[in-house]
């Protein structure tokens, strides 16, 4: 349920102890236990639990969040309405991505995950246990129901992401193949992996596109335990939460409840924090981070700050020039208006000193560049040399 981005100089605060761990997003390559865009697997199909998780982490505690604005509805998956915070992680998905290794997923609700030879249809089997909060089994039609209703009903992301789909249909007693237009999008069985298995049953006689604020049913470790309509949305572990001792699962869940409170804006949620009212907080505003904080709280050593580094591409700002403009058709023109920029000036005086100048595209990962180029690097570059 709980998400967190492991991303360099990323500003946060924390009030107590996080944990749990994250989940993220991967893709497809050989195997049936898991699978990757990048070549191996880092983790063997008998592995116990992730290297970044403690497996014996005590469980138990409450932990508070905070969340901006407000919110109408418990189902995500549509246009209509602003979902409540958090809800997302009360649906298992058919898998888990590893937080360890890029590109890389595991399965979840999917024992198996079979890619045809031709790459042009993927099909995944469901764990015998995998089952909803209400002791009902997950059933291949459960994946058929929730694949063509996403994609029919839910937000239009969905028809562009299932796009490429051209069929699906029950495979074996468990299991549900997806037919694919070509073999070209390499991504779409990982994207696949990643929809959540919704009851078939339960949405049959509700209708999924309207805004709802009756609990769903859902089947992942947590479900909602209490809610002020708006204002606040409490999620409590499952004790009997069917994929409790996976591996993908192991050293995760740890937190017996969490609360998200609703603030009307960023200003009123970090006075809050600094109240004591909710105990993690991720900042986004380098003035905020270098003097927003200043409290007796922090003096006391009751808040944390913390910048956590990580190798996740950082993104860039930059400008950009509309070249049928003949102001802008000369190079030099714009090299000088790049040139006409201080960079230093601003991050020391507007930010705080908060940011780094970007020097590559692929900034903060090992695709950037680093070094003087060199070997067959050097030989690309040459003809280049002056120009």
């Amino acid at each position: 349920m709980l998400h967190v981005s492991r991303r360099p100089r990323r500003l946060g605060a924390t009030l107590g102890a996080l944990i749990g761990c994250a989940v993220a997003s991967a893709a497809l390559a050989a195997g049936t236990y898991g699978v990757s865009l990048f070549g191996e697997l880092k983790y063997g199909p008998d592995f116990k639990n992730f290297d970044y998780v403690n497996p014996n982490a005590p469980k138990g505690g409450t932990m508070k969040f905070s969340a901006i604005g407000t919110y109408d509805t418990f189902n995500p998956y549509v246009v209509k309405g602003l979902p409540a915070a958090g809800i997302g992680g009360i649906f298992d998905t058919l898998t888990t991505a590893s937080e360890d290794e890029p590109g890389t997923e595991y399965g979840l609700a999917a024992e198996t995950i079979d890619l045809a030879p031709d790459k042009l249809s993927v099909v995944y089997t469901l764990r015998k246990g995998a089952r909803f909060h209400d002791g009902s089994p997950m059933t291949p039609e459960d994946i058929i129901w929730t694949f063509n209703t996403l994609r029919e009903k839910g937000h239009p992301r969905y028809r562009s992401y299932y796009g490429d789909v051209t069929k699906l249909e029950k495979a074996g007693e468990r299991g549900v193949r997806f037919t694919l237009k070509s073999a070209d999008n390499r991504e779409l069985p990982q994207i696949i992996g990643q929809m959540p298995v919704l009851s078939k049953a339960y949405w049959s006689n509700r209708d999924f596109t309207k805004t709802t604020l009756e609990p769903p049913l859902g089947s992942g470790a947590y479900k909602i335990d209490s809610f002020d309509p708006g204002r606040s949305v409490t999620y409590r572990r499952v004790a009997d939460y069917w994929g409790e001792d996976l591996p993908v699962n192991k050293g995760r869940h740890n937190v017996d409840v969490l609360r998200y409170d609703y603030y009307r804006d960023g200003t009123i949620a970090l006075e809050a924090f600094k109240a004591g009212q909710y105990d993690i907080r991720l900042e986004n505003s380098s003035k905020s981070w270098a003097t927003g904080y200043d409290s007796p709280a922090l003096r006391e050593g009751l808040i944390k700050k913390e910048e956590i580094p990580n190798q996740l591409p950082s993104g860039m700002q930059g400008f950009g020039y509309n070249l049928r403009r003949p102001i802008f058709q000369d190079p030099r023109v714009r090299q000088a208006l790049a040139y006409g920029f201080d960079f230093e000036w601003s991050n020391k005086n507007l930010f705080y000193g908060a940011y780094k100048r970007t020097r590559s595209y692929f900034d903060n990962s090992e695709l950037a560049a680093t070094g003087v180029p060199q070997g067959e690097e050097l030989k690309i570059l040459e003809p280049y040399r002056g120009k």
